[in-house]
């Protein structure tokens, strides 16, 4: 594909054409931590697995970062696009990539630093900090190439390139799982040997993406950078919904293991590490869509097509709504088959797994739109809503849930603390939509 998906009328089969490909991109990345999860789980064990879920709000951090360089800047970028700013969209596009490389590493060289201490502040018995630490140390040398995937995966798909962005991904999934199974099971290298195969398994396809940049044939390519403050400070706060939902859920997610901690101990927190896993998967399907059309959101609004605008959105609900009950039914059926893959069958992290996994699974209905709606108006740089939508959602509702609900059904209720502020924030996402249905005519 090329320019052309900006020209072509917008149809269905159109639509799957350039998000299919990145639809199977976040299924692929999805999996990176999934696999890492298997691996530790079934070679290392529990404790070891537990370890991982402390310090995996680092890597929502991480992720934070690529996701608001990517998001608010690509809003940015592309809507220059389709007001006929070419050359200017790719000073802006070359210029942040290269704060967001800068970023990397001065993140990187901080937790390379101060692994230790980073590490400490979880309280866990020494055995799991000295685990903490392992990862954590050997994962900081790949900051920098995680941030840059994030982003140049975005302007791949942008630039009409969304196959490519799905080869880099299968790619990237590739060599996670060849390195884990070399690191962990053949050569003994434990976490670290983890670490290093998921950062493996995002510098490689980094790498590719970043030479398809480098030709001048590519609807956007690297020029000379053009460092615009007001730029800069649009991509910040267009891509702040992004940022937020994805550093909040770090911490939403400590604060989650420390009540499943209080009522069903270390398996309770593996169990939930196992649930999560399953439903990042899922829920990867809407994360894959929504970066597939949100280049053309972009675009159609830079151009004033509002037409475009009207169709993507009546196509993408209905196809949403297909995701939502399909995903859904698979979770909750599937559920058993799922959690074997992590944990021994019959064990009680596997019976608190399997339980809790059909109960979380409800939140498949609802996420779906609640994802399309912040990604929206991301997409339609309008990042103060989409930034209401996602931090009511990812923090605001969530903790309460995370903090009420388990005093009157205890374990029952966190496990229902997800489904519960999934389906309040829904009602949240319709009422922005219609409020600024005429504003953007979509």
């Amino acid at each position: 594909m090329n320019e052309s998906i900006y020209k072509k009328s917008i149809t269905l089969a159109g639509i799957l054409a350039i998000t299919l490909p990145t639809i199977f991109m976040t299924l692929v990345q999805a999996s990176y931590s999934m696999i890492d999860g298997m691996f530790i789980a079934n070679i290392l064990g529990d404790e070891a697995l537990s370890s991982l879920t402390l310090i995996s709000p680092y890597f929502n951090f991480f992720i934070a970062i690529g996701a608001m360089f990517a998001s608010g800047g690509s809003a940015v970028v592309m809507k220059k696009m389709g007001e006929g700013k070419e050359q200017e969209a790719r000073q802006n596009f070359t210029a942040l990539t290269l704060v967001a490389a800068g970023v990397g590493l001065i993140f990187s060289s901080v937790f390379l630093l101060w692994t230790k201490p980073l590490v400490s502040i979880f309280g866990a018995v020494p055995s799991v900090t000295e685990l903490c630490r392992e990862y954590l140390f050997a994962y900081s040398f790949f900051i920098i190439p995680q941030i840059l995937f994030a982003v140049l995966q975005i302007y791949t798909i942008g630039s009409g390139k969304s196959t490519l962005a799905m080869v880099s991904a299968f790619i990237g999934g590739g060599i996670n799982i060849v390195f884990d199974f070399l690191m962990i099971q053949v050569w003994d290298l434990g976490m670290t040997g983890a670490a290093v195969a998921s950062g493996l398994g995002m510098a490689v396809p980094c790498i590719i993406l970043l030479k398809g940049f480098l030709s001048k044939d590519s609807l956007l390519h690297f020029s000379k950078p053009q460092l615009d403050w007001k730029v800069m400070t649009k991509t910040v706060t267009n891509g702040s919904s992004e940022f937020a939902s994805n550093l909040v859920s770090g911490v939403v997610m400590l604060l989650f293991n420390a009540r499943m901690l209080a009522i069903a101990g270390s398996s309770g927190v593996a169990a939930s590490t196992i649930t999560f896993y399953v439903f990042g998967l899922m829920s990867a399907l809407y994360m894959g869509y929504m970066l597939g059309i949100s280049p053309l959101l972009s675009y159609a609004y830079g151009a004033g097509e509002h037409d475009r605008l009207k169709k993507i959105r009546t196509i993408s609900v209905s196809f949403i709504g297909i995701l939502a009950i399909s995903t859904t039914i698979l979770s909750v059926l599937g559920s058993k088959v799922l959690v074997s893959a992590f944990t021994e069958v019959g064990s009680e992290t596997y019976l608190l797994a399997v339980s809790g996994n059909q109960l979380f699974s409800l939140a498949l209905l609802f996420v779906g739109f609640n994802t399309f709606s912040s990604m929206l108006f991301t997409a339609l740089s309008n990042g103060k809503i989409s930034a209401i939508i996602a931090f009511s959602r990812t923090f605001i509702l969530l903790s309460a849930a995370i903090i009420i609900l388990p005093v009157f059904w205890e374990i029952n209720g966190l496990w229902l603390s997800v489904p519960l502020s999934e389906m309040i924030t829904l009602l949240l996402s319709i009422y922005f939509i219609k409020k600024y249905q005429k504003e953007y005519q979509y």
